[in-house]
């Protein structure tokens, strides 16, 4: 007899053999699909060797960059010139044989290589010269910008057209006299055929692409500055990029998607800023109709807490059209607090029955009760609102605002960066055990993280995270029930204002008294628990734990809440384990933050925040050659210089060889045959 013991060790044992079988043949499924691409032995091996040599070249450098709110020339000049990384590798290279004014014209020719050319061309009395010298000169730049990668990789940044000779000057040495003249050869043999200046452009932007390996965008890309159209135009096509959304991003997809709160404020913002070139220009957005309706309804009216927000000379804004964007202004932002205050009463569960304030107005008085104190209103004239039901729209208003949502969602260009939005962005990255978000994890008074509520869900921290993540893109998801996109469009509102929202996080957003009440004390916006205790290491190293993140050297990187740089606030806290990057790229902040942006590089050796002042132009940087002035912090060095196989590609490729040492055992033990 076996003993029900035995019986059940019998069982044991032969489920573990079963489920072993079934590994093999998962495991054989799996490198038969491999054999593909590896049919040989020798074919196997030559990629060992070479994920073997990957792994030991230094970790390519990324750059991190937050809070861009449209701030285009600015953007675009930051990434062609590396945050001033390659001045400062044109200094190491030329700087006893090149001047001051010769290295600035170099540089200048590296950012923007067609718009130089033809100044020079205008200028230059002995063109061949100069062609021969400036290609010579980016070609041993490009060596040293090239020196980190391999040949495989650089060759997939080159030009098709011209991949083959600009690699022959990149890897072939000139030390060896034979090989001097070969290379004198090809160099004169471009300029004289008439194609030193396609050439110098194709370098001028291979040094760009090879300077910034990955870049990092946390947030914000929309509002306040005139070109976030053209910043998504750039990352749509850049070589390694991603973003973490911010809250201004997630407004722009919410009215993407077709929510009417969204599509309201995303005119507020734009009009307070007389910034509608985004609008019209980048995305198609027909403006005519608030045009017309607020010039019929405000007539009369002065519209003058309404004047637009303008930081500088701004020759396209006469009086008339000043008067024009105010009218609009007001406008849009009555249907705005009327569409809210609907919403806040559709999801009383999301907590913001505070921001129904409409209903507290006496037209009459020209006052506004708000918690049991009544206050003057600073604008007294409301003629589309009706006391006895403040938050509906008047039909003109609803026509208004249907005309608009049929312009957001049928702009093919807006589509086309929402896409890249959701396909490259996400609501956090973990990427070589940094952190990276926006804004902030929602955290109690204790320092321990908050449940929030999300459609009768209660989460917390990576969980929250990964729940709003999912939301967004179920708005998106034609496969999803018109109820679940109906409710994930919705969100978009609570992601934006909402206090436990992780793109927000403050106790309200108070536009409505910002506007209306001259009371200071009523403007406040209490900052949520993350703000008072992210200078705490220890939070900080529970939020990471929460995250998963691993490693000796890990950080959490946002942005979102400007630093006062002016003011000596400093953007490492929590002894170096945070990093904030907010360093007001908007020129409506430069005047808060004293500077005009931060660019946090990591390379091999550590990590540096570069602190930028303010950028005049693009013009400027050519005609001039005038460049962003930078200066750099070390926020931490490592002990040794960190290669790839430190980095979180590095334990990508090492899982790809232990991979291809298990195809190369089947082959050599006959389980897999060779083709």
């Amino acid at each position: 007899m076996i003993s029900a013991h035995e019986r059940s060790d019998y069982k044991q044992k032969t489920m573990a053999n079963e489920l072993k079988k079934r590994d093999v043949k998962e495991d054989l499924r799996y490198l038969k699909l491999l054999a593909r691409d590896f049919p040989t032995v020798s074919s196997v091996t030559a990629e060992i060797i070479n994920l073997e040599a990957i792994l030991h070249l230094p970790k390519p450098t990324e750059h991190f960059l937050a809070d861009l709110h449209g701030e285009n020339e600015a953007f675009q000049h930051v990434i062609r010139n590396a945050s001033g990384n390659i001045k400062r590798k044109v200094k190491e290279l030329f700087g006893q044989e090149l001047t001051h004014d010769q290295i600035k014209e170099l540089c200048t020719l590296i950012y923007y290589p067609e718009q130089k050319l033809k100044l020079v061309r205008r200028t230059e009395t002995n063109l061949e010269e100069f062609y021969t010298s400036t290609l010579n000169k980016l070609i041993i730049l490009c060596r040293d910008v090239s020196s980190k990668y391999t040949r495989s990789k650089v060759r997939k940044s080159l030009p098709e057209e011209y991949a083959y000779i600009i690699e022959e000057l990149l890897h072939e040495t000139s030390d060896v006299s034979n090989k001097q003249a070969y290379l004198n050869v090809i160099v004169q043999t471009i300029v004289s055929t008439r194609r030193a200046a396609d050439f110098i452009v194709a370098l001028c932007y291979l040094i760009q692409t090879l300077s910034i390996d990955r870049l990092h965008i946390l947030g914000d890309i929309f509002d306040r500055g005139p070109g976030a159209h053209l910043i998504l135009d750039t990352l749509c096509s850049y070589h390694h990029f991603d973003i973490q959304w911010g809250n201004h991003d997630v407004l722009w997809m919410g009215a993407a998607a077709g929510n009417l709160c969204c599509i309201a404020s995303v005119l507020r913002l734009s009009l307070r800023y007389a910034n509608t070139l985004t609008l019209e220009d980048g995305y198609a957005i027909n403006m005519v109709p608030l045009a017309t309706f607020a010039m019929e309804t405000y007539a009369d009216d002065d519209c003058r807490i309404f004047a637009p927000h303008v930081e500088e000379n701004r020759p396209d804004l006469n009086e008339k059209t000043l008067r024009l964007i105010a009218q609009m202004h007001k406008a849009i932002t009555i249907i705005n607090f009327k569409l809210e205050g609907a919403m806040c009463k559709a999801y009383p569960e999301w907590g913001m029955m505070h921001r129904c304030v409409l209903e507290h107005i006496d037209k009459e008085a020209g006052t506004i009760t708000l918690d049991g104190v009544t206050y003057p209103l600073i604008d007294r004239n409301f003629p589309t609102l009706d006391p006895a039901n403040p938050y509906a729209l008047t039909p003109e208003e609803a026509d208004l605002m249907e005309r608009l949502k049929h312009s957001f969602m049928i702009s093919e260009r807006l589509r086309t960066h929402v896409g890249c939005l959701l396909s490259h962005g996400g609501m956090y990255e973990i990427y070589n055990s940094n952190l990276l978000f926006h804004a902030s994890v929602p955290l109690n008074a204790d320092g321990s993280l908050r449940e929030v509520c999300i459609d009768r869900t209660k989460v917390k921290g990576k969980e929250l995270m990964q729940r709003v993540d999912q939301v967004v893109r179920t708005a998106f998801d034609l496969g999803a029930s018109n109820e679940e996109r109906k409710f994930a469009t919705d969100y978009f509102w609570y992601l934006w204002s909402g206090a436990d929202s992780p793109l927000f996080g403050k106790s309200k957003m108070a536009t409505f008294e910002r506007y209306f009440i001259a009371d200071t004390a009523t403007h406040k916006e209490e900052k949520g628990w993350y703000y008072t205790l992210r200078d705490s290491a220890e939070v900080c190293e529970r939020i990471l734990d929460e995250f998963g993140v691993t490693g000796s050297h890990r950080h959490i990187i946002n942005g979102h809440v400007p630093v006062r740089a002016g003011k000596g606030e400093n953007p490492i806290k929590a002894d170096g384990r945070l990093m904030v990057i907010d360093g007001g790229f908007a020129k409506a902040y430069h005047n808060k933050t004293g500077i005009a942006g931060y660019t946090l590089v990591y390379h091999s050796r550590g990590f540096q925040l570069v602190q930028h002042e303010p950028f005049k132009s693009a013009e400027e940087a050519i005609l001039n050659g005038t460049d962003i002035h930078s200066t750099t912090q070390i926020v931490e060095m490592m002990g040794r210089r960190e290669m790839v196989k430190d980095t979180d590609v590095g334990r990508e490729l090492r899982e790809q060889i232990e991979d291809l040492k298990s195809l190369l055992r089947a082959y050599r033990r006959g389980y897999i045959k060779e083709r």
